[in-house]
């Protein structure tokens, strides 16, 4: 078992590297994928590397195949520049991260337009009842009138 600032380490080399393979890939499948992410196990043995694909839906599912068919030669390429006793094995998952970002952002933006048009409903708008529904105790003979005697 790897202490944390060591698996940390590997991490972020497993990245590092397996965007530069990617990045010389001759299978026409594999687009415009950039590597996001990678989190390798505590035992240094295995790899999940988080990429987005920029294009549609077909380009995305087409990329995945295309990384999944080149895994074993993207494993042995990290592995000769790991110079580590056992390379990790690798598995390629599609970051959604941004698609998240993106839904989230659109639903802030719904939600501020329901907010303005609310505020400009209630422009205009007055109370129903008085400005103030709390009754205030100002006078003393009113807070005597209202505690029970015994």
């Amino acid at each position: 078992m790897a202490d944390a600032s060591k698996q940390a380490q590997v991490s972020k080399r497993v990245m590092e590297l397996t965007a530069q393979a990617v990045r010389k890939l001759k299978d026409p499948r594999v687009g415009m994928v950039t590597i996001t992410d990678a989190r390798i196990t505590s035992d240094l043995r295995e790899a999940t590397v988080f990429y987005t694909v920029l294009g549609d839906e077909d380009q995305v599912k087409a990329s995945a195949a295309g990384l999944e068919r080149a895994t074993g030669h993207l494993r042995t390429t990290v592995g000769r520049a790991l110079g580590m006793r056992h390379t990790p094995s690798l598995q390629f998952i599609a970051d959604t991260v941004p698609d998240q970002a993106n839904r989230i952002e659109e639903l802030l933006a719904k939600a501020a337009a329901a907010d303005a048009e609310v505020h400009k409903i209630a422009e205009g708008a007055a109370y129903a009842g008085d400005a103030n529904p709390y009754i205030e105790k100002d006078d003393p003979e009113d807070e005597a009138a209202e505690t029970p005697e015994r």
